[in-house]
Protein backbone atom coordinates (compact mmCIF):
# COMPACT_ATOMS: atom_id res chain seq x y z
CA UNK A 1 0.00 0.00 0.00
CA UNK A 2 1.83 3.24 -0.54
CA UNK A 3 1.99 5.87 1.73
CA UNK A 4 -1.00 8.55 2.48
CA UNK A 5 2.11 11.59 2.05
CA UNK A 6 3.03 9.59 -1.24
CA UNK A 7 -0.88 9.64 -2.40
CA UNK A 8 -1.23 13.42 -1.61
CA UNK A 9 2.44 14.14 -3.62
CA UNK A 10 0.94 12.28 -6.40
CA UNK A 11 -2.42 13.75 -6.83
CA UNK A 12 -0.56 17.23 -5.89
CA UNK A 13 1.12 16.76 -9.49
CA UNK A 14 -1.87 15.67 -10.81
CA UNK A 15 -1.51 11.89 -11.40
CA UNK A 16 -4.43 9.87 -11.93
CA UNK A 17 -3.27 6.86 -10.21
CA UNK A 18 -2.69 8.93 -6.98
CA UNK A 19 -6.23 10.39 -7.25
CA UNK A 20 -7.90 6.74 -7.52
CA UNK A 21 -5.94 5.54 -4.68
CA UNK A 22 -6.62 8.28 -2.43
CA UNK A 23 -10.54 7.96 -3.90
CA UNK A 24 -10.27 4.06 -2.77
CA UNK A 25 -8.94 5.02 0.42
CA UNK A 26 -11.22 7.66 1.81
CA UNK A 27 -14.44 7.65 -0.21
CA UNK A 28 -16.11 5.24 2.27
CA UNK A 29 -15.67 7.55 5.08
CA UNK A 30 -16.51 10.85 3.16
CA UNK A 31 -19.87 8.90 1.89
CA UNK A 32 -20.50 8.57 5.28
CA UNK A 33 -20.02 12.23 6.14
CA UNK A 34 -22.08 13.72 2.88
CA UNK A 35 -24.51 11.17 3.99
CA UNK A 36 -25.56 12.94 6.71
CA UNK A 37 -25.58 16.05 5.05
CA UNK A 38 -27.96 14.65 2.30
CA UNK A 39 -31.73 13.76 1.59
CA UNK A 40 -30.93 10.75 -0.35
CA UNK A 41 -27.79 8.46 -1.39
CA UNK A 42 -27.86 10.37 -4.53
CA UNK A 43 -27.19 13.57 -3.49
CA UNK A 44 -24.38 11.98 -0.59
CA UNK A 45 -23.36 10.17 -4.37
CA UNK A 46 -22.99 13.75 -5.92
CA UNK A 47 -21.34 15.54 -3.08
CA UNK A 48 -19.25 13.10 -2.84
CA UNK A 49 -18.30 13.68 -6.26
CA UNK A 50 -18.10 17.45 -6.32
CA UNK A 51 -15.69 17.13 -3.21
CA UNK A 52 -13.18 14.51 -4.42
CA UNK A 53 -12.81 17.36 -7.44
CA UNK A 54 -12.47 20.05 -5.04
CA UNK A 55 -9.88 18.14 -3.44
CA UNK A 56 -8.01 17.07 -6.65
CA UNK A 57 -8.08 20.99 -7.57
CA UNK A 58 -7.24 22.83 -3.96
CA UNK A 59 -4.82 19.71 -2.57
CA UNK A 60 -1.64 22.12 -3.04
CA UNK A 61 -3.29 24.71 -0.25
CA UNK A 62 -3.02 21.24 1.77
CA UNK A 63 0.12 22.70 3.94
CA UNK A 64 0.37 19.26 6.32
CA UNK A 65 -0.39 21.17 9.17
CA UNK A 66 -3.35 19.11 10.85
CA UNK A 67 -4.83 15.79 9.48
CA UNK A 68 -5.33 15.74 5.70
CA UNK A 69 -8.42 13.41 6.60
CA UNK A 70 -10.07 16.10 8.65
CA UNK A 71 -9.06 18.80 5.79
CA UNK A 72 -10.65 16.40 3.03
CA UNK A 73 -13.82 16.37 5.97
CA UNK A 74 -14.18 19.94 6.01
CA UNK A 75 -14.28 20.02 1.81
CA UNK A 76 -16.77 17.77 1.37
CA UNK A 77 -19.21 19.50 4.46
CA UNK A 78 -18.65 22.51 3.66
CA UNK A 79 -19.75 21.09 -0.34
CA UNK A 80 -22.41 19.63 1.29
CA UNK A 81 -23.84 22.83 2.75
CA UNK A 82 -22.75 25.21 -0.40
CA UNK A 83 -25.25 22.66 -2.08
CA UNK A 84 -27.90 23.13 0.14
CA UNK A 85 -27.30 27.21 0.97
CA UNK A 86 -28.96 26.81 -2.86
CA UNK A 87 -31.39 24.56 -2.27
CA UNK A 88 -32.60 25.97 1.24
CA UNK A 89 -33.46 28.36 3.72
CA UNK A 90 -32.94 28.08 7.03
CA UNK A 91 -35.37 30.12 9.72
CA UNK A 92 -35.34 30.94 13.36
CA UNK A 93 -38.20 29.24 15.25
CA UNK A 94 -40.06 30.93 18.03
CA UNK A 95 -38.86 30.06 21.86
CA UNK A 96 -43.02 28.97 22.22
CA UNK A 97 -42.24 26.26 19.60
CA UNK A 98 -40.18 24.37 21.41
CA UNK A 99 -40.53 22.31 24.82
CA UNK A 100 -38.29 19.81 26.65
CA UNK A 101 -38.74 16.54 26.96
CA UNK A 102 -36.34 15.12 29.33
CA UNK A 103 -35.35 11.64 28.92
CA UNK A 104 -31.79 10.16 30.14
CA UNK A 105 -29.26 9.48 28.11
CA UNK A 106 -28.84 5.89 29.59
CA UNK A 107 -32.51 4.74 28.91
CA UNK A 108 -31.62 6.12 25.33
CA UNK A 109 -29.09 3.69 24.68
CA UNK A 110 -30.79 0.85 26.14
CA UNK A 111 -33.86 1.61 24.35
CA UNK A 112 -32.32 1.49 20.74
CA UNK A 113 -29.51 0.96 18.71
CA UNK A 114 -27.08 3.44 17.24
CA UNK A 115 -28.23 2.54 13.82
CA UNK A 116 -32.07 3.52 15.36
CA UNK A 117 -31.00 6.98 16.49
CA UNK A 118 -28.73 7.47 13.06
CA UNK A 119 -32.24 6.89 11.39
CA UNK A 120 -33.88 9.37 13.43
CA UNK A 121 -31.53 11.95 12.44
CA UNK A 122 -31.74 11.26 9.13
CA UNK A 123 -35.40 11.73 9.30
CA UNK A 124 -35.25 15.33 10.69
CA UNK A 125 -36.44 18.41 8.81
CA UNK A 126 -33.48 19.27 6.76
CA UNK A 127 -32.77 22.80 8.00
CA UNK A 128 -32.41 21.40 11.58
CA UNK A 129 -30.65 17.97 10.77
CA UNK A 130 -28.11 20.30 8.95
CA UNK A 131 -27.86 22.11 12.03
CA UNK A 132 -27.89 19.03 14.50
CA UNK A 133 -25.22 17.42 12.35
CA UNK A 134 -22.48 20.17 12.40
CA UNK A 135 -22.99 21.13 16.52
CA UNK A 136 -23.18 17.47 17.89
CA UNK A 137 -21.59 15.41 15.45
CA UNK A 138 -19.03 18.02 13.37
CA UNK A 139 -18.61 19.73 16.77
CA UNK A 140 -18.90 22.92 15.05
CA UNK A 141 -19.80 26.02 17.16
CA UNK A 142 -22.75 28.47 16.83
CA UNK A 143 -20.98 30.98 15.53
CA UNK A 144 -19.04 28.92 13.15
CA UNK A 145 -22.24 27.29 11.87
CA UNK A 146 -23.89 30.98 11.45
CA UNK A 147 -20.62 32.48 9.50
CA UNK A 148 -20.92 28.78 7.35
CA UNK A 149 -24.53 29.06 6.64
CA UNK A 150 -24.84 32.61 6.63
CA UNK A 151 -27.56 32.61 9.53
CA UNK A 152 -27.56 34.50 13.00
CA UNK A 153 -26.42 32.23 16.18
CA UNK A 154 -29.69 32.75 17.28
CA UNK A 155 -31.31 30.55 14.50
CA UNK A 156 -28.56 27.80 14.74
CA UNK A 157 -29.63 27.79 18.61
CA UNK A 158 -32.83 27.83 17.48
CA UNK A 159 -32.73 24.64 14.88
CA UNK A 160 -30.87 22.80 16.92
CA UNK A 161 -33.18 22.99 19.88
CA UNK A 162 -36.15 22.10 17.77
CA UNK A 163 -34.35 19.20 16.20
CA UNK A 164 -33.49 17.67 20.02
CA UNK A 165 -36.78 18.59 20.47
CA UNK A 166 -37.97 16.19 17.43
CA UNK A 167 -35.36 13.73 18.11
CA UNK A 168 -36.88 13.50 21.74
CA UNK A 169 -40.10 13.03 20.85
CA UNK A 170 -39.56 10.59 18.31
CA UNK A 171 -37.48 8.80 21.56
CA UNK A 172 -40.27 8.97 23.77
CA UNK A 173 -42.71 7.21 21.29
CA UNK A 174 -40.19 4.87 20.81
CA UNK A 175 -39.42 4.07 23.98
CA UNK A 176 -43.28 3.79 25.25
CA UNK A 177 -44.13 1.49 22.68
CA UNK A 178 -40.97 -0.59 23.74
CA UNK A 179 -42.55 -0.51 27.34
CA UNK A 180 -46.26 -1.03 25.66
CA UNK A 181 -44.63 -4.20 23.87
CA UNK A 182 -42.57 -5.64 27.35
CA UNK A 183 -45.97 -4.98 29.33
Amino acid sequence: MVALDDIVKGCAEGKRQAQEDLYRLLAGKMYSVCLRYSRDQDEAKDNLQDGFIKVYSNIKQFKGAGSFEGWVRRIMVNTALQKYRGQSQLYALNDNETKAYNIPVENVMDAMGEKELLEMIKELPPRYKLVFNMYAIEGYSHKEISEMLDITEGTSKSNLSRARDILQIKLKKLMDERTFLIS
